[in-house]
């Protein structure tokens, strides 16, 4: 037996008072004469031992009862298995409020349920003690420590949100606010369905903290969410038939039959088909879109599927540029061949510069950039084609047939690619076509022998560093590289070792791969662009910075909300930080001026969630480790008894007030009833 408050044990002292009283108590008698005394003596002797009975039962019911009233102040216990903390607590409790929470746990959603046992626990803790309520969103509210009465009230607030967390951030999160109380009895409790995802509490070894797991489970295991989608080619032409590949995936031990997806734009539903998506498998399928405007287009993907409902829908948007643009840099006049090239599409427009009257300031409004045939890279021009391609375009370069190769290799050192060695005018012949990369990828249907590779009379060989990381796009039959692509930062850099001169290299009649490879190359420059973004995990914009004036901000609008995103000025870019104040999966327009929409972001809700695969309690006791509590409540209708045990011990404090009202009770009734 131990008690929780034992200083109220020195109250028993007071016991001695109504003994000393009891002792000390000295009636007055009153004498009465009678003429025969005889039979009063017997009647006096016989009531006089009834009363000092009934006295001592009196007395002793008395201090029954004060010694039972003393005992319920000082709460006496049995502690159990665990050792019961004396003093105040700090609790923390996480209530689970992900998108998960809302499948059904027998009649009501899981939050609900969460709900109920949080406050249970709330319940089972003394009026002193202190509590942090804390859910998925991490808001700065729930960073401290309330009342009892407040954390009743911040639990009944909890809703759903699309916000989702390792619960080994959730435990940081917790441990850094318990650390903030002043006493050293902290006490920490997880609410969840705990998804494998998610749960990643494995070997805990806090002997500071009590960790206590309550896992709640659905009584359905089954989704079908939609993935993800992305662009065939990453950039998406007018007039042009554009391939949207889209990955659903079924989450349930069960095949998926007959899930309708349809695809809604320009305000009009198109259906595409049924899937049919075979057990913890997904399938990709292809929507064929014909774009008939330029500018910003925004799409919505559907399935239908039930209960789980929040990955059902995935936003993306995509930009049609009104034309790409091509700038070629030269020593004299422009290329015929190049421009040929790009005269028969009106999406292209060509121009060309002389290396001596280049504009800098519109290098960054070219999708393509090709240097033909400089004799050398001054220091200037190659530090803003530098910066040019790091901020995601695209160089192609043909050296002069008598380079400086100093210029160039200062050059090549700058973008991180392979230096160009010494001219030899000997033939060389291009055997080999990578196929696989984006360039020539899909290009040919069949490799023909007849197909008419690049010859040339004249070239410089490439070095070939390691840790340049050059991807060969043609190559020699020695070996040598002809074409080389080299990425930097959003960028890529072209590099032919042969200069587009037809009279020692003949690509510019080589049909087949001259004209693929240049349109390829101009569309390259998106490849990178997102179609769509994840609530809570893409948190990072970047675009075009436009602003001219100091007053002037981004602003990020959706359906019913508008925020100003944190804004950083890079170079010719503006970072934009979202911080987690999208919560609403959907379109989202970037604007300086309202009237005037600058970019549209699609939206969509993580799919970690989706994932309904839970840990049981022995799963979770084999993952966290022993000095973690799996409080099982799934039979239990309420936690406040058990977990008042847990952190008390059987505790007799209840026993102990019923029993000081039962000896009051029959002090009453002696008083009352026995008379002397």
């Amino acid at each position: 037996m131990q008690f929780l408050y034992p200083q109220f044990l020195w109250a028993l002292l007071a016991l001695a008072i109504p003994i000393i009283i009891h002792l000390f108590y000295f009636r007055r008698f009153k004498k009465v004469y009678f003429t025969n005394v005889k039979f009063l003596k017997e009647i006096k002797e016989e009531t006089s031992a009834r009363r000092k009975l009934k006295n001592f039962l009196t007395l002793l019911m008395r201090l029954l009862a004060f010694g039972a009233l003393i005992l319920a102040f000082a709460q006496p216990f049995l502690p159990q298995d665990n050792e019961v903390k004396k003093g105040e607590k700090a609790v923390s409790i996480y209530i689970d409020n992900s998108f998960s929470m809302s499948a059904l746990s027998e009649d009501v959603p899981l939050l609900e349920k969460a709900r109920q046992r949080g406050r249970e626990i709330v319940e089972a803790y003394a009026v002193e003690d202190r509590f942090q309520i804390i859910t998925s969103d991490f808001e700065g509210r729930h960073q401290r420590l309330v009342s009892k009465e407040d954390a009743l009230t911040l639990i009944d607030e909890i809703k759903i949100s699309p916000a989702v967390r390792p619960l080994s951030k959730v435990l940081n999160r917790q441990i850094q606010t318990l650390n903030t109380a002043t006493t050293e009895n902290k006490v920490s409790y997880i609410i969840s369905d705990f998804q494998k995802n998610i749960t990643d509490l494995k070997d805990f070894r806090d002997t500071t903290l009590e960790l206590n797991l309550l896992p709640l489970q659905s009584v359905q295991e089954k989704n079908i969410s939609l993935d993800s989608a992305w662009f065939e080619a990453p950039v998406q032409m007018i007039n042009q038939t554009n391939t949207l590949l889209v990955k659903v995936k079924n989450h349930s031990d069960e095949p998926a039959d007959n899930i309708r997806l349809t695809i809604k734009q320009d305000g009009q539903v198109k259906p595409v088909g049924t899937l049919s998506i075979p057990a913890n498998a997904s399938v990709t399928d292809s929507i064929n879109l014909t774009i008939l405007k330029t500018g910003w287009q925004e799409a919505e993907l559907n399935i239908t599927d039930y209960p789980v409902q929040f990955d059902d829908k995935y936003y993306f948007t995509y930009n049609v540029a009104k034309e790409i643009n091509i700038l070629v840099i030269n020593d004299g006049a422009g290329s015929k061949y190049l421009n040929a090239a790009f005269k028969g599409l009106s999406y292209f427009k060509i121009k060309n510069q002389s290396a001596n009257q280049i504009d800098y300031a519109g290098l960054a409004a070219n999708q393509l950039i090709i240097l033909k045939d400089l004799k050398a890279i001054s220091s200037g021009l190659g530090s803003e084609l530098a910066q040019y391609v790091r901020n995601g375009g695209n160089l192609l370069v043909f050296p002069g047939t008598s380079a400086s190769l100093d210029s160039y290799r200062s050059f090549l050192n700058s973008v991180q690619a392979n230096e160009l060695q010494a001219y030899e005018a000997t033939d060389r012949e291009v055997s080999v076509i990578n196929t696989e990369e984006f360039i020539f990828q899909d290009v040919f249907e069949s490799i023909s022998r007849n197909i008419k590779l690049p010859i040339t009379q004249g070239n410089y060989k490439v070095s070939q560093f390691g840790s340049r990381q050059e991807e060969r796009l043609l190559t020699y039959r020695d070996g040598g590289s002809y074409l080389g692509k080299y990425s930097l930062e959003k960028g890529h850099l072209y590099l032919c070792a042969a200069p587009l001169d037809e009279k020692v290299n003949n690509l510019v009649r080589s049909g087949e791969i001259f004209i693929p490879m240049l349109y390829k190359m101009a569309i390259s420059s998106a490849k990178d662009q997102q179609i769509a973004y994840t609530i809570g995990k893409d948190e990072v914009l970047e675009t075009e910075n436009r602003i001219t004036e100091s007053e002037m901000v981004y602003k990020v609008k959706g359906q019913e909300e508008e925020f100003i995103p944190q804004q950083k000025a890079i170079g010719p870019s503006m970072v934009l930080g979202i911080n987690n104040q999208i919560k609403d999966a959907g379109f989202y327009q970037l604007y300086l001026d309202a009237a005037d929409p600058l970019a549209y972001y699609g939206f969509n809700f993580d799919r970690r969630e989706s994932e309904l695969g839970y840990l049981n309690e022995d799963m979770l006791a084999t993952n966290v480790g022993e000095l973690a509590n799996i409080i099982e409540s799934k039979s239990l209708a309420s936690l406040t008894p058990l977990i008042g045990d847990r952190s008390r011990g059987v505790s007799f404090w209840r026993w102990c007030l019923i029993a000081a009202l039962i000896f009051l009770l029959i002090e009453t009734l002696l008083l009352r009833l026995w008379k002397v």
